[in-house]
């Protein structure tokens, strides 16, 4: 999803400096350099930045500058969103850094729409450290690297501990197929009158959440093209509903509440009230910081994945460069998202102080999240950051040690939250009649989708 959910990334010691996202979470502008070897980069921030954020983010600008001194970097408010891209690029007034959603990373690099900074990318210390699953989101078709992976979320089955031991389960050996967390479900319902298994169907995140069981069970709910919907030829998105039609009516094990969103469902599993649920991997810090969840009752596994297919939908945030960039904007551009979005995760100095400051202020540091280095290199920024963990880091590890063998699969390209707001009425049908035609309700849900889809082409 493209709103909260891909903010998922920002808890645990990102959480302190969320503003450096929202920094650059955004897109176009003019830029200059100079016959002296000086240069004038323009970055994206959010409008509207409270005063703290907009100080702290002035503040690393001088950092920067002082430690490259022939560049001058201005700040610009824009958002970057799809359908406004291209008037922006064509118009000039496209920021020389900006930052764009995992979905249309490759598109814009086959449409050459960002720079190709592969090679200054690959003369970063970290370059052959990517996370493969997320790097790809920046990739071309050869494998070079045009836009950099700053932040990454990998869906996850959040569980409440206390509720699966009220249930006679063990909190450390989670359910790792669907057959048992359908009966693990049962259990919590049976024995403590939760529900034993909850599941989002409003404002679009019904459809997001479809969309990655249909992932996990093997199916897609779109063409490896992405050029058409198909939620009524692919088995898996019936066999999801299915799924979800007998826990909800010959079991009983999901409760009352059938008009969940982010939010609400975050609020009920927080307060003790749903057993299970599927959300993006990084949402504890969003449970304690907004929710008040109480850590023991915390319990994080991977999302069992059925068939040769099977993956989890993930996203995540790249940082990319103008294409009307000069080479030498390009490498202070370069410098500047090395600075501003990596260094934090890439340089001990920098992981230290971002994750002390977050401690001291109670913030979440250590929190599951997908992370865009590989393992080892991740391991190294976790040993940076040990002395401030205050996340019950065991409790999450079954998702922890398992993610990185879990394939990635993007979310869909077209009309996507057009079609997850259409998707949230099939689940609720699904759940509040127990009569539902799926067939008939996939039917009319892939013609609806076929007009957004043709509306988009």
């Amino acid at each position: 999803m493209s709103s909260k959910p891909t903010r998922l990334v920002l808890v645990g010691v990102a959480t302190i400096s969320s503003f450096a996202l929202l920094a650059g979470c955004s897109g176009g502008g003019s830029s200059d350099s100079s016959s002296d070897g000086k240069v004038t980069i323009t970055v994206a921030i959010d409008a509207g930045l409270e005063k703290e954020a907009r100080d702290n983010f002035d503040a690393r600008v001088a950092v920067f500058e002082k430690d490259h001194p022939d560049v001058t970097v201005e700040a610009q408010e824009y958002t970057w969103t799809a359908p406004t891209f291209t008037t922006d690029l064509a118009g000039g007034t496209l920021p020389d850094v900006f930052t764009i959603p995992f979905t249309d990373g490759r598109g814009l690099i086959a449409n050459k729409q960002i720079a190709d900074i592969s090679k200054l990318v690959d003369a970063l210390p970290y370059a052959a450290n990517f996370n493969p699953n997320v790097a790809q989101a920046g990739q071309a078709e050869d494998g070079t690297q045009w836009a950099i992976p700053i932040a990454a979320y990998g869906q996850g089955l959040h569980y409440n501990r206390t509720l699966f031991t009220a249930a006679g389960l063990d909190p450390d050996k989670p359910p790792t197929t669907w057959e048992e967390v359908r009966a693990a479900a049962k259990k919590i319902s049976d024995a403590t009158g939760e529900a034993g298994y909850a599941t989002m169907t409003a404002s679009n995140t019904g459809g997001w959440i479809l969309t990655t069981l249909t992932d996990a069970f093997g199916g897609r709910t779109e063409s490896a093209d992405g050029t058409e919907p198909t939620l009524d030829s692919d088995p898996a998105v019936a066999k999801v509903l299915t799924y979800l039609q007998d826990l909800r009516w010959k079991d009983g094990s999901m409760g009352s509440n059938f008009l969940y969103d982010w939010g609400t469902i975050n609020q009920d599993f927080a307060a003790g009230r749903i057993g299970m649920y599927v959300s993006g991997g990084g949402n504890y810090g969003n449970l304690i910081t907004q929710n008040a969840l109480k850590p023991d009752d915390y319990g994080l596994t991977v999302l069992p994945l059925e068939g040769s297919d099977g993956g989890v939908l993930g996203g995540g945030t790249l940082a990319a460069v103008s294409p009307k960039a000069s080479p030498a904007e390009k490498s202070a551009a370069v410098d500047w998202i090395d600075f501003y979005y990596m260094s934090k995760i890439a340089d001990e100095t920098d992981a230290v102080e971002t994750a002390k400051l977050a401690a001291s202020l109670d913030q979440p540091v250590g929190a599951p999240e997908l992370p865009v280095f590989d393992q080892e290199q991740f391991t190294q920024y976790q040993s940076w950051i040990s002395p401030y963990v205050n996340v019950p880091t065991k409790q999450m590890a079954p998702y922890t040690d398992q993610i990185f063998d879990q394939p990635l699969v993007p979310e869909p390209r077209t009309a996507t939250q057009d079609v997850y707001a259409l998707l949230d009425s099939v689940v609720q049908s699904v759940l509040t009649d127990q009569n539902a035609d799926i067939p008939a309700l996939l039917a009319d849900a892939q013609k609806q989708a076929e007009a957004l889809y043709a509306k988009a082409g």
